[in-house]
């Protein structure tokens, strides 16, 4: 657990943990940032939301493993919950956390259900330049959740590139492997579109919505994180779609591999039939077979058959069927 305090009257900012709520109880022109994640003991849990007067439901919501992101407003603060990536995830295959945003007058509270990389690049920047913050715990909340969707994005524009790549092979060199990555991105570009909807419905609201905790102010920056969800589901259907047409690409030149070469078997067949029924007839054991006491028969035999296989690659030649 770690929180950020700033002191309007006074204009200090006050960086540190718990013992830091105690000291914005008591100082009514106070605004706190409390972030914490799912390794803080139940009793401080349910201390933080006792202290910011937040609704059951919303505590419910928030600690629950998998919930699809919502936006509520309650009394005492407007909840957020969001999917943000897990730390560890650094391409298309991925896993999310829970990231939920309570957002009142004189406070932010997040809380995370395992670490949370937005939340610690926020901290780290506020560190370094507290000034963010001291225009407005707002501010700092839109923040997190352009950070949030700046993982996403960047995964995305780093899956341009190899699926261009993946666009020659599929016309150069179609393998099994290919196709099966294609098949991969096509399933995880689903999940991301899913959650980028979810995000963006969220956003539409608070671009719409008269929120006090956020203020007028902050109408920029949740217009310019809703553009960026809007993006995201953009690109993510684009390259959703791409992927599709990549596989059927990958079918297609697969199936016409293989046309060529059911089209070579086919001709070596055509050629070799008439060549295997004259070599049948001639290969039976009768008395009366004139051609079997020719002197020339067996030359005359292999040359109607040289002349049977060149006129039928001559036909097929001339048909265009090679």
């Amino acid at each position: 657990m770690r929180a950020c305090l700033y002191h309007r009257a006074s204009g200090a900012f006050t960086m540190g943990g718990m013992e830091l709520l105690d000291a914005w109880e008591d100082d009514s022109d106070s605004v706190i940032w409390v972030d914490f994640d799912a390794q803080l003991e139940s009793a401080h849990q349910q201390r933080l939301f006792d202290a910011f007067s937040i609704h059951p439901l919303a505590v419910q919501d928030a600690l629950r493993v998998r919930h699809p992101p919502k936006l509520e407003v309650f009394d005492s603060a407007t909840f957020v919950l969001l999917k943000e990536l897990a730390a560890e995830a650094d391409g298309v295959h991925f896993d999310t956390l829970q990231l939920a945003l309570f957002l009142g007058r004189r406070f932010l509270l997040t809380r995370h259900s395992q670490r949370s990389l937005a939340a610690d690049t926020l901290y780290a920047e506020l560190e370094a330049d507290p000034a963010l913050f001291l225009r407005s715990h707002g501010a700092a909340a839109m923040r997190l959740c352009r950070l949030l969707i700046n993982r996403y994005l960047q995964i995305l524009f780093d899956l341009e590139p190899r699926l261009e790549a993946l666009e020659g092979e599929v016309t150069q060199h179609p393998r099994d492997e290919v196709l099966a990555e294609l098949l991969s991105y096509k399933t995880e570009l689903k999940k991301f579109r899913r959650v980028f909807l979810y995000h963006q419905q969220i956003f539409a609201e608070l671009k719409s919505a008269d929120l006090p905790a956020l203020g007028t102010q902050q109408q920029h920056q949740i217009v310019d994180v809703y553009e960026q969800q809007e993006r995201a589901v953009s690109l993510a259907g684009l390259y959703y779609e791409l992927s599709s047409d990549l596989i059927d690409g990958y079918i297609s030149v697969a199936s016409h591999h293989l046309n060529q070469i059911m089209k070579v078997l086919t001709v070596v067949m055509a050629i070799f039939v008439p060549l295997s029924f004259l070599a049948g007839i001639y290969g039976m054991n009768f008395e009366n077979m004139p051609e079997l006491h020719s002197r020339s028969g067996y030359f005359i035999l292999l040359g109607v058959m040289v002349a049977i296989a060149v006129g039928l690659l001559t036909l097929f030649r001339k048909k265009r069927w090679l």
